[in-house]
């Protein structure tokens, strides 16, 4: 599908790519990774021409479609369902012309051809991708501009799935996703028919979604087969060979380098110290291993752990201006209690983290928390509030204002910024320094409770890795929001809810949940308003009577199979001989009748396939 032939690419006179070869078959779903800043995104541009080779050649076939998500998100009046089914231009441009065409040849070419690819199951297609990434039907129908730049970047997401590119492009698809959408576009990937290359820190991601990892590393691109585990597996292994072999040429070398200088002046000696010479020029010399572990990430722990129960919600209701979001919460947090909150953005997850750190007061109940409790709280709107100008020293030392100054950089360099590094303005960070600022900033004061929303969007493997480590290592509590399901799996041992205004014990685990996530999905791109999150909060739900569902299907199926019937007849009369010559106008005329009726077929069969769910999931006990 894609080859990289002795590909150089320099940005800004840094060297990045240098003399890399690799072949991506078709149809291979693959993983870029490497440690940020080795030029993964540039490799991207260079694929779609924007960034011109040094060297080399970047092949594919010349009708290859390429795809990625459109760096502005769309802002405009247009419903999000229109702006997803634009992003199928050629279907688009045929339905407008057939709105103008008056020839009947090239109407009936235009029908066929929308009959072809599929076109009356696009508003279908468009809304399965749209509900898995999270917009339920109504929000389908409003305009992109009611929405934040997060969610439209979703819907720039979901076009660009929609229009099934020949080789999809994507650059961190999770960062604007939350749990649910993570885990729904990880199961669409690792079905996609097509070929992938995926920029991604998220470990499950590239474990679940690709079948390759093709790993940048000091300037050449090497291709492993299977997901990130198996990738980092085999090059362990391979490091270690590397460098066994590594210590076994400089023990020969340094042999035959000693050989040399002790016989070279001798006449008996010269010619085998000229043929030790030339074997030592051509003994290429087996790279060294540089490690890629990042920095280790650490927090501040607390003086002393507090007598548990640190913080009790009994009957609390929060929002905001008035508006309940959350309502009659009752639930205790413990000193030691690892808990992941679960549940689509706009859930309340973030309303509930602010509550128990004290940044929203509640509407009505009681909180009570342990008396001296400290609360860090880290969400990642918070980057914006680093002072771009200010260095890392700068930052700490508002905390520390009567510290003197080599207290101020002991603190800094638990941090990760020691030395040199602490002096560097905001504005030269990394994502992932900044992220590692912030965290050692809100847990300054060694906190009891650490409560952290998506603290993973600008950290690599590595760094995820390393912050994995150090909450493992945290003795007090901790509350995590993150898509990231790596994380999740390895920091959390409790799961909550958020969900139909209040937040619960979750009793399943992460697999369980990624199933109800699915299912839930594939319910609401069938309209289905049954789904089991809907059911009522004490958990029985309604079992509503069986005889109206299935007097529904009953019709549905009457129906279909009418329009079956006139589909066979219309097939009869478009298969006749010399028609589109005889009578071309009669000929465009059937094909836009049949291309309606198949429109129609194809939405009945949809409401007959969600009316037997429903009646499925009832007899099965309501789930």
């Amino acid at each position: 599908m894609i080859t990289f032939d002795d590909i150089s690419l320099r940005v800004a006179g840094r060297l990045l790519i240098e003399h890399a070869s690799v072949f991506i078959p078709e149809g291979g779903r693959v993983g870029l990774v490497g440690r940020n800043g080795t030029g993964k995104t540039t490799l991207f541009r260079a694929i779609t021409g924007d960034l011109a080779l040094e060297g080399g050649d970047i092949r594919m076939p010349g009708n290859a479609r390429i795809g990625q998500v459109a760096q502005e998100a769309p802002a405009g009046p247009e419903r999000l369902i229109d702006v997803v089914l634009a992003a199928d231009v050629e279907r688009a441009s045929l339905l407008r012309e057939r709105e103008s065409a008056e020839d009947p040849g090239r109407i009936a070419d235009i029908e066929l051809r929308l009959v072809d690819i599929d076109a009356h199951s696009a508003p279908a297609r468009a809304a399965r991708i749209l509900a898995g990434l999270g917009f339920d039907e109504t929000a389908q129908q409003r305009p992109c501009a009611e929405f934040s730049g997060g969610w439209r970047m979703r819907v720039a997401l979901a076009a660009v799935l929609f229009s099934a590119p020949d080789l999809l492009l994507l650059d961190e698809p999770t960062n604007y996703l939350d749990l649910e959408g993570t885990l729904w576009l990880q199961d669409y990937l690792a079905h996609y028919p097509r070929t992938v290359l995926i920029v991604s820190h998220d470990r499950e991601l590239l474990n679940q979604s690709v079948s390759f990892i093709l790993h940048l590393d000091q300037r050449k691109l090497t291709l492993w087969r299977g997901g990130y585990d198996s990738f980092e597996r085999q090059r362990t292994e391979k490091l270690a060979l590397d460098q066994k072999a590594r210590a076994k040429q400089d023990a020969k070398r340094k042999h035959m380098e000693s050989f040399v200088q002790r016989f070279r002046a001798k006449a008996t000696k010269a010619r085998q110290a000229q043929s030790r010479l030339k074997a030592l020029a051509r003994m290429a010399p087996i790279a060294e291993v540089v490690g890629e572990a990042a920095a280790a990430i650490s927090i501040r722990h607390p003086e002393r752990l507090l007598s548990p129960p640190i913080l009790t919600l009994d009957g609390v209701s929060a929002g905001y201006d008035g508006r309940t979001v959350l309502r009659n919460l009752t639930l205790r947090i413990d000193h030691d209690d690892r808990i992941a909150l679960l549940g689509p953005n706009g859930n309340g997850k973030s309303t509930f983290a602010k509550l128990i750190s004290d940044r929203l007061a509640p509407l009505g109940g009681q909180v009570v928390r342990a008396p001296g409790l400290e609360i860090a709280y880290l969400a990642q709107h918070q980057l914006d509030e680093l002072v771009a100008e200010d260095t890392v020293y700068d930052h700490v030392r508002r905390l520390m204002p009567d510290a003197p100054e080599a207290r101020v950089r002991s603190r800094a360099a638990e941090m990760g910024f020691s030395g040199e590094p602490a002096n560097t303005r905001i504005a030269s960070l990394s994502g992932g320094e900044k992220a590692r600022l912030l965290l050692g900033l809100a847990a300054f004061r060694g906190p009891h409770l650490l409560i952290l929303d998506e603290p993973t969007n600008h950290l690599d493997i590595a760094a995820r890795q390393a912050l994995v480590e150090a909450l493992n290592d945290f003795p007090g509590a901790v509350i995590l929001i993150s898509h990231d399901r790596s994380l999740l799996d390895a920091a959390a041992e409790r799961l909550w809810l958020v969900g139909d205004g209040t937040v619960r014990p979750y009793e399943g685990d992460l697999d369980e949940y990624q199933q109800l996530v699915l299912r839930r999905g594939s319910e609401k791109s069938r309209g289905d308003k049954t789904a089991s999150d809907t059911r009522s909060r004490d958990g029985a739900p309604k079992r509503p009577a069986l005889g109206p569902l299935r007097k529904q299907i009953k019709e549905a199926e009457s129906a279909m199979a009418k329009m079956e019937r006139q589909l066979a007849e219309l097939d009869a009369k478009l298969a006749a001989p010399g028609l589109y010559e005889k009578d071309p106008r009669e000929a465009a005329r059937l094909s836009s009748t049949r291309a309606e009726l198949a429109v129609k077929l194809a939405s009945e069969e949809e409401r007959w396939i969600a009316l037997s769910g429903d009646v499925e999931r009832i007899e099965a006990g309501g789930t």
